[in-house]
């Protein structure tokens, strides 16, 4: 991953500060000379109890984008190995999967992947992943997985071994807004994983150089240890000028834990105060949706079916909101 001396420093404070538990926490780590050998023991959501501090997500900012059609995996089926894993949060990890050739992924911005995994029945289980690296990243590419109780795919993903192979593919139906979006202002509003669209549109956004759009992000999870990415979009937010803006919410955050960000679920409140005004059309403002589906319900309609909800009565209208 291409991390910063920054992100570099921080997972070397992890694993120190691991390394300096009591000695029955070091006889449940096990020996670890180095970073990679502690993240090695640390690598799914299954070890998550035995690993008090994930070392999270970090990334630079690179605008690699291509037009659609480029991506290195077609409309049939087929595979990639898992060559490196990390969990990045309680819940979450980071897979590497790897390419020929030192061949960049090729998938435009916005744009996802479709993945196959067998379920515990033994079905074919396909479910879409946008990966959080960009085409900058040659020989392998990124997906960050959150591991759900009785999720079929993303146990699955979490059981996978390294070297072993993963079914892919991608269709023109993954192809979203693509970039340049053209709005003066985008509005993201996520919930969980969607923050990894959002991902992908802003190393497009903030690593373009001449590119001046404004962006709001409102990310909205249960509690702090559920915020993907935290420590990136901190830094990029400080490094934007101005120009993005991050706002976290918590809706199960304990009320004595001393966090003084935003409380409760996206509502129309809180986007009357944080979203700006829907303006003459998409050339004015654009709204990126994705998370889960009581989200959409509330704030655009389904993901796949009609229009409606708060931003419909904000007076977005359905070509101003973009659905992941």
């Amino acid at each position: 991953r291409r991390g910063g001396a920054a992100a570099s420093a921080r997972r070397l404070a992890i694993l120190l500060g691991h390394l300096a538990m009591s000695g029955a926490n070091s006889a449940q780590h096990g020996p670890a000379d180095s970073l990679a050998d502690f993240r090695q023991s640390c690598s799914s959501v299954a070890d998550a109890a035995k690993c008090e501090s994930p070392a999270p997500y970090s990334s630079e900012l690179y605008a690699a984008t291509v037009p659609p059609g480029e991506c290195v995996f077609g409309e049939e089926w087929s595979s990639a190995p898992l060559v490196k894993r990390e969990l990045v949060a309680h819940d979450t990890i980071l897979l590497t999967f790897g390419l020929p050739d030192d061949t960049p992924l090729g998938l435009s911005t916005c744009a996802c992947l479709l993945v196959k995994g067998v379920d515990a029945a033994g079905g074919d289980v396909v479910r879409p992943y946008t990966p959080v690296s960009t085409n900058a990243m040659r020989g392998s590419f990124e997906l960050m997985v959150k591991v759900y109780d009785g999720g079929a795919l993303s146990t699955f993903l979490d059981r996978v071994t390294m070297g072993e192979q993963v079914e892919f593919k991608h269709i023109p139906f993954n192809v979203k807004i693509q970039y340049p979006f053209g709005a003066k202002h985008v509005g993201m509003l996520v919930g969980g994983t969607g923050i990894t669209p959002m991902l992908q549109a802003l190393h497009a956004l903030l690593g373009t150089v001449d590119d001046e759009t404004q962006i709001t992000l409102i990310d909205s999870n249960k509690n702090q240890r559920d915020i993907l990415a935290y420590e990136t979009l901190s830094a990029w937010e400080a490094a934007s000028n101005g120009r993005l803006r991050v706002v976290h919410t918590l809706t199960r955050e304990p009320s004595d834990s001393g966090w003084t960000g935003a409380r409760g679920r996206i509502d129309r409140p809180m986007l009357d105060k944080l979203l700006p005004a829907p303006g003459a059309g998409p050339e004015d403002a654009l709204v990126f949706v994705c998370g889960p589906p009581a989200m959409y319900e509330s704030l655009s309609g389904p993901r796949q079916g009609d229009y409606e909800g708060v931003l419909k009565e904000m007076g977005f209208s359905q070509a101003q909101v973009i659905k992941f």
